[in-house]
C-alpha cells in the first residue's frame, strides 16, 4: 500500500533568544497510509506539534521532505496551498482561539467551503448545516459564536470546519487535552466515527497514552525533536525498546479501555 503522506528527514530549525538555532524537529522520517490513525506521543517540547505544523505548512522546513500522495508539497505556498489544504486539515487543542470572535461558528465553517471551492453556490447554508449535524450539533449552532458554547461544542465546530473541504486527512494536535475526561470520551467517539463513514486517515498528537493505546494503529514515540521508537501502541506502551520511550510509559496512568460515546 502506498503512503497518503511520508515524511522525509524532515528538520525544523527555532531561533533562541541569543539568535542561536536549534533542531526543534530532527531528522524525522515516518508514513501515513490511508485509514491509519498515527499517534505521535512524548514530553512536552519533544517536537510533535512542531512537526504538525510543518506538515500543514503553517512554518517552513529547513532540511528534508514532505509528500502529499507522492506530490513535494514541502515548499508550497499562496494560492498552491489550496491544493494541500483540501486533502489535508488540523484540529487544534484550543478550539475557541482558531475561530474568529466576531463570526458566528456558521460564518466560519462556511469559510473553506467558499475559499476552497467546495461549497455549491446558494447552497452553503445548508452545507454548513449537515457538517454540523454530522459532528453531533445541531442546526442552530451555525447562529452562536464561539463564546456562547462549551469548550466540547466548540471542538465540534472546529472538526465541522476541517472536514469542509472534504480532507483525506486530519491532523489533531492535542485536540481532546483541553477538556473533561467525559468530553475528551465524546470526542474521540466521534473522531471514531467520522474515520469510518468519511473514510480518514489521522494523525494523532496526543499525550494521554491510554487514549493513543484505544484509538491508534501504530504509535511514533518523540523525544528531544527525534523519533526514538516506533510500533503499536502495546508495543510501545508495555515493551518499549529505549530507556526514554520506557520513562515516558512508566509516568503515564492508564485508564482501563472505555467505550466511546457519541
Amino acid at each position: 500500500m502506498e503512503p497518503i503522506v511520508e515524511v522525509k528527514n524532515l528538520c525544523v530549525n527555532y531561533t533562541r533568544r541569543e539568535k542561536e538555532s536549534f533542531a526543534a524537529v530532527d531528522q524525522v522520517s515516518f508514513c501515513l497510509y490511508p485509514g491509519e490513525v498515527l499517534g505521535i506521543v512524548g514530553e512536552s517540547g519533544c517536537g510533535k506539534s512542531t512537526v504538525a505544523r510543518a506538515l500543514t505548512r503553517l512554518i517552513p522546513a529547513a532540511q528534508g521532505g514532505i509528500f502529499l500522495d507522492g506530490r513535494d508539497i514541502t515548499h508550497v505556498r499562496g494560492r498552491k496551498l489550496k491544493d494541500v489544504y483540501k486533502k489535508m486539515q488540523m484540529v487544534f487543542q484550543f478550539p475557541a482561539q482558531s475561530f474568529d470572535p466576531g463570526k458566528t461558528l456558521g460564518d466560519s465553517i462556511a469559510e473553506p467551503l467558499k475559499n476552497m471551492g467546495a461549497g455549491q453556490i446558494g447552497n452553503l447554508q445548508f452545507q454548513v448545516r449537515q457538517l454540523l449535524l454530522l459532528c453531533g450539533l445541531t442546526e442552530d449552532f451555525a447562529e452562536r459564536y464561539p463564546h456562547e458554547v462549551s469548550g466540547g461544542q466548540c471542538q465540534r465546530a472546529a472538526i465541522a470546519r476541517a472536514l469542509a473541504p472534504g480532507p483525506q486527512i486530519l491532523i489533531c494536535d492535542e485536540a481532546t487535552s483541553a477538556l473533561d475526561v467525559t468530553i475528551q470520551r465524546q470526542i474521540m467517539g466521534l473522531l471514531q466515527s467520522l474515520k469510518e463513514t468519511q473514510g480518514l486517515s489521522l494523525i494523532f498528537i496526543c499525550h494521554n497514552l491510554a487514549l493513543v493505546q484505544e484509538f491508534c494503529d501504530r504509535v511514533l514515540v518523540m523525544h528531544q525533536g527525534k523519533i526514538i521508537e516506533e510500533g503499536t501502541p502495546d508495543q510501545v506502551i508495555f515493551s518499549p525498546k529505549t530507556d526514554d520511550a520506557r520513562r515516558l510509559a512508566e509516568s503515564a496512568i492508564l485508564a482501563p479501555a472505555a467505550t466511546y460515546m457519541l
